[in-house]
């Protein structure tokens, strides 16, 4: 104690000032750290709800409508096994897009079991000839599994159908391919193709990018 003494009465007033802020530095450093970590874990609690919201929202892969959607997904995509979890998503999206979307994808299923369909095309021309508002919602179908957009929402991208013919080899690309302004250029040539479109034309959008 004597020598604790003996040394502050030593240490020049500067020295002691010094001190002195420095430790309340280390007191602010100390209660500002604890302040951050209060906060980020209140801005991660707050959010983490909306992903708790669209969660309970989520269609389950049991619920009939689902079903319903993977059926006509499967016809229209002319595949044997489409990935349920998926479907799930973009039924959920794609019925909160319109009201009248829960009721077109009964009619649409009713009209797939209630005949017999060699192909996407055929269902798909039967189904505008049934009711031309059909159109929009296979529409809705086919980009929602092959680009992974549905109401306006990337649902998934790595496991979108476009990428599934090069998926063994070639992941999607996150980044552009080219150098500034490549889009400029002249693309290079590719045949047109042959096949008859299963659906009337539609008038061409161009999306906000």
């Amino acid at each position: 104690m004597a020598e604790n003494s003996s040394s502050l009465w030593m240490v020049s007033p500067n020295r002691m000032r010094l001190s002195r802020l420095l430790r309340m530095s280390r007191r602010d450093v100390l209660l500002g750290g604890m302040g951050t970590i209060a906060a980020g874990g209140l801005v991660s609690a707050r959010a983490s709800e909306p992903d708790a919201q669209a969660q309970a929202q989520l269609l389950s892969i049991n619920d009939p409508l689902v079903k319903q959607f993977q059926d006509l997904s499967r016809r229209l995509t002319d595949r044997d096994t489409l990935n349920e979890w998926i479907g799930a998503a973009l039924c959920t999206n794609i019925v909160q897009s319109g009201e009248k979307r829960k009721d077109q994808i009964q009619a649409l299923h009713a009209l797939l079991e209630g005949g017999q369909f060699a192909s996407a095309s055929d269902f798909a021309r039967a189904a505008e000839k049934q009711d031309p508002a059909f159109k929009d919602l296979i529409h809705d179908i086919m980009a929602g599994w092959y680009r992974g957009v549905a109401n306006g929402k990337v649902v998934v991208y790595r496991s979108a159908l476009m990428f599934d013919i090069t998926k063994d080899a070639v992941y999607p690309k996150t980044y552009a391919a080219g150098g500034p302004f490549y889009w400029t250029s002249k693309p290079p040539e590719v045949d047109p193709p042959k096949g008859r479109p299963a659906l009337s034309s539609s008038k061409f959008v161009v999306e906000p990018t």
